[in-house]
């Protein structure tokens, strides 16, 4: 099968690419590389994807329509799964509008080639993060979205009404999946696995905010990559729900999914595991909780099991020590 991936130098994307490969389907990926973190890392995913013949590159920004038209047209996808975003909660802070062009316009551009393409299935990337203030835990695809405490989820929860507005009214299958805190090799600079992971190493202190009361329902990157693939051949009917607590659209063929194990952890917990796999011990430096942060988050798999029959389940003595072992070989360490 023929898939185009938006965002696929990422970290999300680059392991969702080869997991695709690997199982024998045609993957074209596009990404704009944007400096948001070093492009270095960028390209040596993609230098790795590069092996595998069934793999095609194109450089196009998803808020560029005559650019992604491009890559639709020489990739005829058959599936399409957009996970190219502006990613970061405190980056939005000081740099909104790269959140709106990337999440926004880019997100309108994806769906609107889609639709012309007549996919057979649309799978977009969300984020626990529209969950934002809400106290009922855990949570539920059914639990109200709407008081988002950053630009990003508001900007990733807008993407999901457009989404849905697109399902309606020209029946663009579609699957939104939210995250749920994904970690593993390769992943991102900015997230705290690597900040804590490099700060330790080099014997510098580690931010640990609200004096590290605060838990987090972690995914292992390669769970998240399986699950997504499971998702893939769930393609949403209308009427066509799984139980009484499927999220399916009433007035659409549109879905949303969380991916997440259902086990949330301690931060100190986190750190922990960390600092086993280090073999050091961290400087820590508490910090009061910064804007938009929530306490906990903690995903309710009961819909991803339904479909899938599958639910993320790597611990974090397996997931974090695989991460350390990366980031030595990768930088020398």
């Amino acid at each position: 099968m023929n898939f185009l991936i938006t965002g696929a130098a990422g970290f999300i994307g680059y392991h969702l690419a080869r997991r695709l490969l690997d199982a024998g389907h045609v993957v074209h990926g596009a990404d704009n590389l944007t400096p948001y973190y070093d492009v270095r890392l960028k390209q040596a995913r993609l230098e790795r994807l590069a092996a595998y013949p069934a793999f095609r590159f194109h450089l196009a920004d998803v808020a560029d329509r005559a650019a992604l038209r491009t890559v639709f047209a020489a990739g005829a996808p058959e599936m399409v799964i957009h996970l190219a975003a502006q990613a970061g909660v405190r980056h939005a802070i000081t740099d909104p509008d790269s959140y709106v062009q990337a999440n926004l316009i880019g997100t309108h551009q994806v769906v609107e080639l889609s639709r012309a393409a007549g996919v057979r299935h649309l799978l977009m990337a969300s984020t626990s993060s529209v969950y934002g203030a809400s106290q009922a835990m855990p949570f539920t695809e059914m639990d109200s979205a709407d008081t988002p405490l950053t630009i990003y989820a508001a900007t990733k929860r807008a993407g999901e009404l457009l989404a849905h507005s697109a399902a309606h009214l020209w029946r663009v299958p579609t699957t939104m999946f939210r995250f749920f805190t994904v970690y593993g090799p390769w992943v991102r600079p900015d997230m705290a696995l690597f900040r804590f992971t490099r700060a330790i190493l080099a014997g510098e202190p580690i931010d640990v905010h609200n004096h590290g009361a605060m838990a987090r329902d972690f995914t292992y990157v390669d769970d998240l990559a399986e699950a997504i693939v499971r998702l893939a051949g769930c393609v949403p009917e209308q009427g066509a729900r799984v139980g009484a607590r499927d999220s399916l659209s009433a007035v659409a063929p549109f879905r949303v999914v969380n991916i997440g194990g259902g086990q949330p952890v301690a931060l100190g917990d986190f750190i922990a595991a960390v600092e086993a796999a280090v073999g050091r011990a961290a400087i820590r430096n508490d910090l009061p909780m910064q804007p938009g942060e929530v306490v906990k988050t903690w995903a309710d798999p009961t819909l991803l099991e339904q479909l899938t029959g599958y639910c993320p389940a790597t611990p974090i003595s397996v997931g974090v020590p695989a991460f350390v072992a990366w980031y030595r070989r990768y930088y020398g360490v």
